[in-house]
């Protein structure tokens, strides 16, 4: 594949790219931003949230789901431009929470690694999924650091990157959004899959810090294809067709001043478009 097009520079820590209204929308943990990015680099900042990890995703009528770790609850965006509180996580776990994937059905699955990072004790970490009217109900557990999620086109199956496990694990999401089924949608040795996002052929790409890359594979773990980078890939999006475009964020690994951001977005040609 060839290189890639830098189109913006100066992110402190970017994070969780999400495909939306012919945008591309990302989080930047550090500066406690939501921005959203066109095509010719021109961006704005959408939503300020104290808070680090703090992802992002969508309801199915365009509002913004924003995960405020900090406080320990998801937040929605309104048309406005407000945030209000959209569910209390709390309870659940008190410990940093992680990244959100929204279904057709307006289902938010929001993860937590369950330990304080860096320097906690490692504990098993777990997915809950919050429903249209905010109620939080466990749904999965015994994660070795859940990253990046991901849910098929067809609704049918959910995807995490497990980066303690070097592995991607799929789950069934029932008519109820309940997860079962577990089990080892492709093992990544040697990576720390980190975000991810399917493509339309139901390959997936998940992006890797320690080795500077992002990775195609398939299920079952077949390698389609790899792009290199010059600092660690922290997450990954697609945009539809047909402008079809691999979008990572790209920063070196530790706490850079806000004086002297790395952080990056990235674009690079793709085999496959996003799922329509």
């Amino acid at each position: 594949m060839s290189g890639p097009e830098i189109l913006m520079e100066g992110i402190v820590f970017g994070e969780s790219p999400r495909w939306h209204d012919g945008r591309l929308w990302f989080s930047d943990w550090g500066a406690h931003q939501v921005i959203s990015l066109a095509a010719d680099g021109s961006h704005q900042v959408e939503a300020t949230v104290e808070s680090f990890p703090m992802c992002i995703d969508f309801l199915p009528d365009g509002r913004l789901l924003v995960v405020d770790s900090a406080r320990r609850r998801l937040l929605r965006r309104e048309p406005d431009g407000s945030l209000v509180a959209y569910a209390d996580l709390g309870a659940v776990a008190d410990k940093p929470w992680n990244d959100i994937v929204v279904d057709a059905h307006g289902n938010a699955y929001v993860n937590t690694i369950n330990f304080d990072f860096p320097g906690g004790e490692f504990t098993p970490g777990l997915i809950v999924r919050v429903t249209p009217d905010g109620t939080v109900a466990q749904v999965a557990d015994d994660l070795a650091f859940p990253n990046g999620m991901a849910i098929s086109s067809d609704g049918s199956t959910l995807i995490v990157a497990e980066s303690y496990a070097n592995r991607l694990t799929a789950y069934d999401v029932g008519a109820d959004g309940v997860l079962t089924g577990r089990r080892v949608w492709a093992d990544t040795p040697g990576d720390h899959p980190d975000g991810i996002c399917l493509d339309a052929e139901g390959a997936l790409w998940y992006a890797e810090v320690g080795n500077q890359r992002c990775v195609r594979v398939r299920e079952g773990g077949e390698v389609l294809a790899t792009v290199h980078l010059d600092r660690g890939a922290f997450a990954c999006a697609l945009s539809p067709a047909p402008d079809s475009r691999l979008f990572v964020l790209a920063q070196h690994w530790g706490a850079p001043e806000p004086s002297s951001p790395t952080g990056q977005v990235l674009a690079f040609p793709t085999p496959a478009p996003a799922p329509s």
